[in-house]
């Protein structure tokens, strides 16, 4: 089966949490307490469950579109 790329990026939520001093690694502890395989698909622009993008906004006090952003796919010619 061939894996699918996903159109949401989270670039903006690494710039956040470098704005703010915090880095990746951050995340896997209080409050945020995310898997490290988590972590792994923000990184990689895989899907996350909604529960983690409310847990994420809750915790950094933003909204969704601060931390990522919908990129549409490419066409190819």
């Amino acid at each position: 089966m061939e894996k699918r790329n996903s159109y949401i990026k989270y670039y903006k939520l690494f710039d956040l949490l470098a704005r703010r001093g915090m880095k990746r690694t951050d995340l896997k502890k209080e409050p945020f307490s995310f898997s490290p395989a988590t972590i792994a698909k923000l990184g990689q622009g895989e899907t996350v469950t909604t529960e983690t993008i409310s847990r994420l906004c809750q915790y950094l006090n933003c909204q969704p579109g601060d931390i990522m952003e919908y990129e549409p796919p490419t066409k190819e010619k």
